[in-house]
């Protein structure tokens, strides 16, 4: 027999109805009411039980119950009613209709006595009148809902289905153990505390969802979205979707073992988009849980929260998300916790959690697959995009900006819109413009640089009008500027990167004797690229353990890629030194230091720059490794002559003897010896209240040579003053 597809919702909730109404019929039918057939008395039946009563009881047994049920005349339209509804309803999926029951019996698993069940529920919240009806069923004017025992009777033929329909009203069926349906106790009930005098309620939500309602509940809501397309997200680390769909959704998997994934990403980094873009692939929408937010409920609402969350998940067979759900770390075995200990022993859960610790607590994953995966942080075109997003609308906004500040900037999503929100609500001096260099500037005031004493972030003071070299040496740190400039255009546009596997970062070494410019130029550098300068502190890289100085180093060169900075070794024949013949364990470990900063370099694809004093110290490997050297060479007198004038403030009271061209032909120091001098020849005047003039000049000179072990020879004296 064909029969015609439901064509809306209600048309199928409507025959339910009639369903019900006919095995309520076929009840007062089959078995009548005890205050309608027991023997009865002059005291209300209720409070007093008289011998006749029972004695009627015993007699009535289950053989009269079953024969009522043969001789039942509701029975064939029963039979019919619900022929067609299961008839029709195969006609609807086979159109391309699926109304909410059926989905929610599929979604958790529910027979057909248990679908039943719900619509018994249901009906009171559709239509007044099965108050009345239940009352009256139930022999209590009072009892306005169906218990399990008016349930089974309503939808059990006989005494032996009734006995095995008990388990599916059990707190572990999936009626109750989902939360479709709550089951209370009354304690003025005649029949006490069983379990077939549990009233049954239907859950809002599903009754919700039956009627086609997609609200959240007000207390889910206040914790909980529900997100369908990534358009508006972050954009997602590719690696890291893949493996997250291979893992929630392997070929062969039946669906009924619970999977949970960790997406571990890198501070500032959310690393929900990928979870998102899994989703969207393959149009599942995401219930996404704030667990932070969670966490400020009281324990027996979050931990509600987190069921309700997993029940609406699967509503809408979609994946649960526990955004930040590592702040359940800090209490592994909460309410919230236990909780969501319970969602991932679910059969067929799909969890994914998110975070930016390790994930230690897996006692609370007991039983269901699990993996974690790392999310990568943006890379430089998912950083252009993001910009584009942050900058979409702001005035003016010259082309370009967002590729200069993703090239210049590795900063997570979230990084970048607080960079534009606090360059929006910062006043500009004299109402400037919106510039490239403020949100620049905003840029270096969110990197969040976690150095732990191993470096120093330093603060570039120093431009190319202080940089006193030769014009070839100022061309090739320029062309040094040029190559971080251009480095994504060479190896991703025109494609290098594919033919420079290792070595694509830039390592430089600044040689020269002390004081000739090699820290100043780093800060030059640092300045005209944009990019933080992080200077290793040696004493706290280099540990006497073995094998933390590795790790301390390693923690560097993460941080310094992670923010893309310039890494700066001063002093590096420290660490860079030549490898020696193995005589001891200490000469072997030290060796192994070195071939660990070789690997590194290799790997590293920032800057890297090395000054030292020393460049024969150096192994030989490390200058094979190194793209440019500068040697910074001793100034000659015109080179000094620059370097004094450069040193001596114009807003200084420079006495009119002090002759630049005569010191620098005088004074044959480097830079940073002249540094030293004009200090102390300005303390010095400072000192008498006077003028700077050449006799404080001569003194501090004095000074430094005796500091640096030189002999002192006085100069003309036209340069005494």
């Amino acid at each position: 027999m064909r029969y015609p597809p439901y064509t809306d919702d209600y048309q199928h909730l409507r025959d339910e109805l009639r369903l019900l109404d006919l095995r309520i019929r076929s009840r007062l039918l089959t078995s009548p009411l005890l205050n309608e057939l027991a023997p009865q008395s002059q005291i209300a039946r209720t409070a007093f039980i008289t011998p006749e009563e029972v004695y009627w009881l015993l007699d009535r047994g289950d053989d009269s119950a079953a024969a009522a049920q043969d001789a039942d005349p509701v029975r064939p339209a029963i039979d019919e009613l619900a022929a067609t509804i299961k008839g029709r309803l195969a006609a609807s999926r086979a159109a391309g209709f699926d109304p909410p029951l059926p989905r929610l019996c599929r979604r958790f698993g529910l027979n057909e006595l248990e679908s039943a069940a719900v619509i018994v529920c249901l009906a009171p919240e559709l239509r007044i009148r099965y108050d009345r009806l239940y009352a009256y069923l139930q022999d209590d004017i009072t009892r306005r809902r169906p218990s399990v025992d008016l349930v089974l009777d309503l939808l059990c033929d006989d005494e032996s289905q009734r006995w095995q329909a008990r388990r599916w009203f059990a707190p572990t069926g999936s009626l109750l153990r989902w939360r479709l349906l709550h089951a209370t106790t009354d304690p003025d009930s005649p029949s006490g505390s069983s379990g077939l005098a549990c009233t049954l309620r239907l859950d809002p939500r599903i009754c919700r969802y039956l009627l086609n309602d997609p609200q959240l509940d007000r207390q889910l809501a206040r914790v909980a979205t529900v997100r369908n397309h990534p358009g508006e997200c972050d954009v997602a680390d590719p690696a890291a979707v893949a493996i997250l769909d291979r893992f929630l959704f392997p070929p062969f998997q039946d669906g009924s073992y619970p999977m949970v994934a960790y997406l571990r990403g890198p501070a500032g980094t959310d690393p929900s988009p990928v979870a998102l873009r899994v989703c969207a692939a393959r149009g599942l929408p995401l219930v996404q849980l704030d667990v932070e937010a969670l966490l400020s409920l009281a324990p027996v609402d979050a931990a509600t929260s987190v069921r309700s969350a997993c029940c609406e998940a699967a509503l809408r067979e979609g994946v649960l998300y526990l955004d930040r759900a590592d702040a359940l770390l800090r209490e592994p075995f909460g309410t919230a916790a236990q909780a969501l200990r319970e969602v991932c022993a679910e059969p067929g859960a799909t969890v994914v959690l998110g975070g930016e610790q390790p994930w230690t607590a897996h006692h609370l994953l007991t039983g269901a697959a699990f993996r974690a995966i790392d999310v990568a942080a943006p890379d430089f075109s998912a950083r252009v995009s993001i910009w584009h997003r942050a900058l979409n609308g702001r005035t003016p906004v010259t082309r370009g900006w967002a590729e200069d500040l993703a090239a210049r900037f590795a900063l997570t999503p979230s990084r970048i819109r607080a960079a534009v929100a606090s360059t929006d609500e910062a006043p500009e001096p004299g109402d400037g413009p919106f510039t490239v260099e403020a949100l620049a500037a905003a840029c270096r005031k969110q990197a969040d640089f976690q150095l732990d004493g191993l470096a120093v972030l330093v603060e570039p003071r120093y431009g190319w009008d202080d940089l006193v070299l030769p014009a070839a040496k100022i061309a090739q740190l320029e062309e040094i500027c040029a190559q971080l400039r251009h480095h994504r255009l060479v190896f991703e546009t025109w494609g290098f990167g594919r033919a420079v596997r290792h070595g694509r970062g830039l390592s430089v070494l600044f040689a020269g004797p002390p004081g000739t410019g090699k820290t100043m130029a780093a800060e030059v550098v640092a300045a005209t690229t944009g990019l933080a300068l992080v200077k290793v502190d040696l004493s706290g890289v280099v540990s006497k353990y073995i094998g933390e100085t590795e790790k301390n180093l390693a923690r560097v060169f993460d941080e310094a890629c992670r923010h893309n900075a310039i890494l700066f070794f001063d002093e590096a024949d420290a660490l860079f030194g030549k490898r020696t013949e193995v005589s001891d364990a200490h000469d072997r470990y030290a060796n192994i230091e070195t071939s660990y900063l070789l690997q590194k370099l290799d790997s590293h694809d920032g800057l890297v720059l090395l000054a030292s004093n020393l460049r024969a110290n150096l192994d030989d490997a490390f200058t094979r490794r190194i793209r440019h050297i500068v040697e910074f060479p001793f100034p000659d007198a015109a080179l000094r002559h620059r370097i004094w004038q450069t040193h001596l403030p114009t807003e200084a009271p420079v006495s009119a003897d002090v002759d630049c061209a005569g010191l620098a032909r005088d004074i044959v120091v480097a830079g940073g010896d002249i540094r030293n001098i004009v200090l102390n020849a300005a303390f010095l005047a400072a000192a008498e209240g006077s003028a700077l003039g050449a006799r404080h000049i001569v003194r501090g000179a004095r000074r430094e040579f005796e500091k640096l072990g030189k002999l002192w020879t006085e100069p003309a004296a036209e340069v005494r003053g």
